[in-house]
């Protein structure tokens, strides 16, 4: 069916012909949704047209609604305010497009075939010195969720991690495991693998400290003290010994990564986001160095006295970029450039999204500069995804102080949460222990994933437990309750004769049917900003909708069959809408609660 503001640029195009003698592509009608204040469901611009009507603005759209109205079922009327034509949609076209497209499962998606877009999208992109955070949760949700809503709109996607696995945040805990472990292991210690590494990343920064402060009482200055104390001196000698592959040191280095690859999974699979692929900086900081080996032959990249490999960035308004150090060991820098080259090289992509956090705004900004330097015309193919910090009601978290909120725990505390305020609310009191357990899993996390996915990607925001899992107001509980209402309706309703269209529709209806309607321009919009808030923030203005609906009229004792069987459909559509746009936000929603 086609839809109806499509129409109305093919009729106008129309009605500009016959009464004007004009000839206009349909792209240059100016269509839009009418305002709140105002009666009508589509607005034309008329200011465009003047120079074929030669009327004034008023005149020129009451001649187009009179004849758009007179030639077209599908419009019942029409206002004018000004230069602006507003257009009834009719009755007719709101039953048919309830009785037709909006019955698909799949309405509002766009089909992926073999010539579409192709994206490649990376997030999580953890360290193997510590377990995942608060931090690391928007990042993987925004990241999974984005995958999902390019796909419904088309893109053919991979979704890849880059597991940062090398460098001297690793060799930090590897060195404070050997001097103070006493041999620990997760089974040994009863602890998840990403949690113990992660134990000896904060007792290095402990014994770094303590030894700055040391160094600073004989009198060295601070800055000197950090560079001079001994634990970071064994560090750096730990990664030179990683680089050279010394066989004790990648003996250590392989056994407490696979302790941290044991514990992600086990996060990963509880937060619900998976991984096409998993790239590793310890398989492509290699090509990154030869890539930049060969920018210095080329002369595009420089190297100083003391070995060290920059780039120039001063025409570009930056400054000097450090691309290997004097000892030959290389910087994030340079593994991403070489993880880039792979990737196109294996995937071809037409675009390249790295979601990650906006304090590397600068490192994203140098890495397409320094790629066009070294001659990939696809650099211009990256996009970052700069989402802001999300924070704790206390304030910050920071990592090699232990203050952070750990993932495993978060998780806890929501599904704890979802517990006491169902318990409270007494919700579920007729379940047995199995299914209210999966219920208090599916909230908790709903609550979690909703609360951080229904703000602006863009913005930094505070995350708090309890008012994420409040049922009323814009949460995920609210919208998860709401669906269960809805499924609750359809079991009820069961066997009851089909809708074969011949209804009056009230004005809640006409509402619920409308905003529907905008659904596959909320999935697009969506996948061009890359902001699942739109989706999260739509779902909820439609459960709002549905329940004042709910509320107001009744479904199953409606006057006529043939009403309940439309009320019937439409809370049918409204349910696969609710479901299909939580899948793309990673939600489950569940059938009872």
């Amino acid at each position: 069916m086609q839809r109806i503001d499509q129409f109305i640029r093919s009729l106008a195009v129309e009605a500009i012909r016959d009464s004007w003698s004009a000839t206009l592509p349909e792209d240059q009608i100016q269509v839009q949704k009418t305002r709140r204040e105002f009666i009508g469901d589509f607005t034309i611009v008329v200011f465009p047209l003047l120079r074929f009507s030669r009327l004034s603005p008023e005149e020129t759209a009451n001649a187009l609604g009179s004849y758009m109205v007179d030639q077209s079922e599908m419009l019942s009327g029409f206002n004018v305010i000004k230069g602006f034509l507003n257009l009834l949609v009719s009755q007719k076209y709101w039953i048919e497009f309830l009785n037709g497209d909006l019955r698909s499962a799949v309405y509002g998606f766009t089909p992926v075939h073999e010539g579409s877009q192709k994206v490649m999208i990376e997030f999580s992109s953890p360290n193997t010195n510590k377990p995942l955070h608060l931090g690391h949760i928007r990042n993987n949700l925004l990241g999974y969720s984005i995958s999902r809503i390019l796909k419904a709109s088309g893109k053919q996607v991979r979704k890849v991690n880059l597991v940062n696995d090398r460098g001297i945040h690793i060799c930090k805990s590897m060195l404070a495991w050997q001097k103070f472990g006493d041999d620990e292991t997760p089974e040994s210690s009863g602890m998840k693998g990403d949690h113990l590494v992660g134990k000896y990343y904060i007792k290095f920064d402990q014994v770094y400290k303590s030894q700055i402060e040391s160094l600073v009482e004989e009198g060295k200055t601070r800055k000197e003290a950090e560079t001079a104390a001994p634990v970071i001196e064994e560090a750096r000698e730990m990664l030179r010994k990683w680089e050279a592959e010394d066989p004790e040191v990648r003996a250590l280095w392989e056994m407490m990564n696979n302790w941290v690859y044991e514990g992600f999974e086990r996060t990963y699979s509880r937060l619900g986001v998976s991984f096409d692929q998993t790239y590793y900086e310890s398989q492509t900081f290699k090509l990154g160095k030869e890539i930049v080996q060969k920018g210095v032959e080329a002369g595009v990249l420089y190297k100083k006295e003391d070995g060290s490999v920059w780039a120039d960035l001063t025409d570009e308004g930056l400054d000097q970029k450090l691309l290997l150090r004097s000892d030959g060991t290389s910087v994030y820098m340079t593994q991403d450039v070489g993880t880039a080259h792979q990737r196109y090289n294996e995937y071809g992509f037409d675009s390249h999204i790295y979601v990650v956090g906006n304090e590397q705004n600068y490192h994203f900004q140098v890495l397409s500069i320094v790629l066009k330097k070294l001659g990939f015309e696809w650099a211009d193919k990256l996009y970052h995804l700069s989402y802001g910090m999300v924070e704790l009601p206390e304030g910050k978290m920071k990592s090699r102080e232990g203050k952070v909120v750990d993932a495993d725990d978060l998780m806890d505390e929501m599904e704890t949460t979802a517990r006491q305020m169902s318990e409270e609310l007494g919700k579920l009191e007729d379940y047995n222990g199995e299914e209210r357990n999966s219920i208090y899993r599916q909230v908790g996390m709903g609550a979690l994933k909703y609360f951080i996915l229904k703000v602006d990607p863009k913005k930094n925001m505070t995350f708090d437990p309890r008012e994420s899992v409040d049922f009323n107001g814009n949460t995920g509980p609210f919208i998860q309750y709401t669906y269960a209402r809805i499924r609750s309706v359809i079991r009820k309703g069961k066997g009851h004769d089909k809708f074969a269209g011949e209804v009056h529709l009230n004005d809640k209806e006409i509402s619920l049917i409308r905003m529907m309607y905008e659904y596959p321009d909320i999935i697009g919009e969506s996948s061009r900003t890359l902001n699942p808030s739109l989706i999260a923030n739509f779902l909820y203005e439609l459960a709002k909708e549905f329940n004042q609906f709910y509320h107001d009229y009744s479904i199953l004792s409606a006057e006529k069959k043939e009403e309940m069987a439309m009320r019937l459909l439409l809370v049918e559509v409204i349910g696969q809408i609710i479901d299909s746009g939580m899948d793309m936000l990673g939600i489950e929603v569940p059938e009872r609660m």
